[in-house]
């Protein structure tokens, strides 16, 4: 259910997006054309992740678990404001014009509330926000990188993952508790999960909404589902498992073969 809610919640905002008409953002770093360009993109997202985990990892090997807080409470607060003020807009483009000033004040609204959650003690309602943020942020991810480059950056993301749970930085973290990493991660019942996973589940569901539309879309969001479904018979054997391989690559074929076969 928590992964239903933010896979709905991404494509909603992909929508969103697309009814907006937007122009999207260029966020990848190398041009899409260049023979190399999306390769360079997925080493670059992989080299983000990889120095993200193994800051985070030194972190809590030194229980400095309050600049933990600060640090990821500060970068989730941008986080919320950034997408609050794109969402909106592209709400206003797409449905009803708002003045400037309603669209800044609703954005900021939002963030105090999000950075109360997540400074606070809020831990049920601040998974919510989890889930409603990886959607969110998954979405603009999957409608600002061309089809080429985001499928190469799930790919290399899920082999990165699989090897980081392993033998890296990310299989450390979880047993020394991801429930430390409030805003990071999101508990339901004994399963505990990273905001990244929820983050590229709905940036593969969203590009397929945004550039194939509705039917690869659903498609590669069942192969999510039946990814995610076999992650957890993995987990409940190995207590540990990577949350992206099983769902990218299912997600990725199924969404292409009802893209190619529609």
């Amino acid at each position: 259910m928590p992964i239903a809610t933010s896979l709905l919640c991404g494509v909603g905002y992909a929508y969103l997006l697309k009814a907006s008409e937007m122009e999207p953002f260029e966020i990848a770093p190398f041009p899409e054309e260049s023979q190399a360009g999306p390769i360079g993109n997925a080493l670059f997202f992989v080299v983000l992740v990889c120095c993200g985990a193994l800051a985070l990892f030194f972190l809590l090997k030194r229980g400095n678990f309050r600049l933990i807080a600060f640090v990821t409470g500060f970068a989730l607060v941008s986080a919320v404001l950034l997408l609050s003020i794109v969402y909106f807009y592209a709400f206003s483009r797409a449905f009803i014009p708002l003045p400037t000033e309603i669209l800044v004040a609703l954005s900021v609204a939002i963030t105090v509330f999000a950075g109360y959650v997540f400074f606070g003690r809020k831990s049920k309602l601040g998974d919510f926000i989890v889930l409603l943020l990886g959607g969110a942020l998954g979405a603009l991810l999957g409608a600002c990188i061309q089809t080429l480059s985001t499928g190469l950056i799930l790919c290399f993301l899920a082999v990165y993952d699989a090897f980081a749970v392993y033998r890296g930085p990310v299989g450390k973290i979880a047993r020394t508790g991801l429930e430390k990493l409030r805003g990071l991660s999101f508990s339901f019942r004994d399963i505990q999960m990273g905001l990244g996973d929820l983050t590229f589940y709905s940036m593969l569901v969203g590009h397929m909404l945004l550039y194939f539309g509705f039917f690869p879309c659903l498609a590669s969001m069942a192969g999510v589902f039946i990814g995610c479904f076999l992650a957890f018979k993995m987990l409940e054997r190995e207590g540990v498992f990577p949350g992206l391989p099983f769902p990218i690559f299912l997600g990725l074929a199924l969404g292409f073969f009802a893209a190619f076969a529609v």
